[in-house]
């Protein structure tokens, strides 16, 4: 299978700059895979699909404003790091940017020189160690910034991020710090919507999937299957495996909300019942793929040739998911992380 094979073709105006004024107000299609036809609805008309005893399952992961910015002590020439995971205690990899490349030994001073570095290690993987008077997390809320995709333009620097942007990139039931990417299809829900959905009957649960960059990787290899996904740190505790089988064996469906909550429950079902576990895993899911435990799908609308419109098509199909993409050009759906998004049912 080729990587081309998932390309279409995107006016650059459709692509989602700012998050509108509600999250509520974004638009939702509804993908009927049975019979193959689509609905234009709204994020809140999706209490009319679910029922009770279904399980809404999302991603609780917390964005983390892992991007901060700098100096080297030696030479005072400009740094910003992005802090991508703890690999062990105060040792942190990275992405490294500055005008000339990381050594091992170079000190940094960070966050408004409350937060002290050394690159360890420059060996395939950028690590440093950090040091504070304060706790690390504390810092990044007072001096860091979140790392917007490359594809939400804003002005460069420091203040990158809007006060808008600060609020509205995370979900509003995030609780576990250490993403650097949010789980975008969780956006447009409020509490007052989720509050409508669990008065249908309607559970929800939660799993923990820390998205890093390997998420957005690009597929540059010709051929879908030589594509390698990074891996990345996930979570089901005892509770949110108890009520997934009790669903499943109810008759219930999942309601799986973004592609993160789908890697991480098909990656976990190797075993069914499923059991509670953590790990990491850098499950690639593509065409043909036989899902185990997702019975419905909430997600945004992806990147052309990206692992997560493999993804979507795997679960509906692809011819189906492209002829749904082709609707969402003509009718003008916003595209990606602030975008719209679709429901497949």
């Amino acid at each position: 299978m080729k990587t081309t094979d998932f390309n279409y073709h995107l006016p650059s105006d459709l692509i989602a700059q700012q998050p509108l004024p509600e999250r509520s107000q974004s638009r939702m299609m509804v993908v009927h895979r049975s019979t193959g036809t689509t609905e234009h609805k709204h994020i809140s008309d999706i209490v009319q699909y679910l029922r009770s005893g279904d399980l809404l399952v999302v991603n609780d992961t917390k964005v983390i404003p892992a991007r901060v910015f700098g100096h080297r002590t030696d030479t005072g020439g400009n740094v910003e790091l992005l802090l991508l995971e703890e690999i062990a205690p105060g040792i942190w990899e990275t992405l490294y940017r500055a005008s000339a490349p990381p050594r091992p030994g170079i000190r940094l001073s960070l966050a408004q020189d409350k937060l002290q570095g050394k690159i360890m290690s420059t060996d395939g993987k950028i690590t440093v160690k950090l040091s504070s008077d304060k706790p690390l997390l504390e810092i990044l809320d007072e001096e860091g910034v979140a790392p917007l995709p490359p594809y939400i333009k804003r002005e460069r620097g420091q203040g990158q991020m809007t006060q808008a942007d600060r609020e509205r990139y995370q979900t509003v039931y995030a609780q576990q710090p250490g993403a650097v990417a949010a789980p975008t299809a969780g956006l447009h829900f409020t509490p007052a919507l989720l509050y409508k959905i669990e008065a249908l009957g309607v559970k929800r649960t939660s799993v923990t999937l820390h998205v890093g960059t390997g998420t957005f990787k690009p597929v540059r290899t010709e051929n879908v299957e030589d594509h390698v996904m990074d891996s990345e740190r996930y979570e089901i505790t005892d509770e949110t495996a108890r009520e997934i089988n009790t669903t499943r064996a109810a008759g219930g469906r999942i309601v799986a909300c973004g592609t993160t909550t789908v890697r991480t429950l098909e990656a976990a079902a190797e075993r069914l019942p499923l059991p509670a576990q953590s790990g990491r895993t850098s499950i690639f899911i593509f065409p043909p793929f036989k899902f185990k435990i997702v019975d419905v799908m909430l997600t945004n609308f992806h990147l052309p040739m990206s692992t997560l419109i493999m993804m979507v098509s795997a679960f509906a199909g692809k011819d189906l998911i492209f002829k749904a993409y082709g609707e969402a050009v003509r009718e003008k759906y916003r595209f990606y992380s602030y975008g719209d998004c679709m429901l497949i049912l």
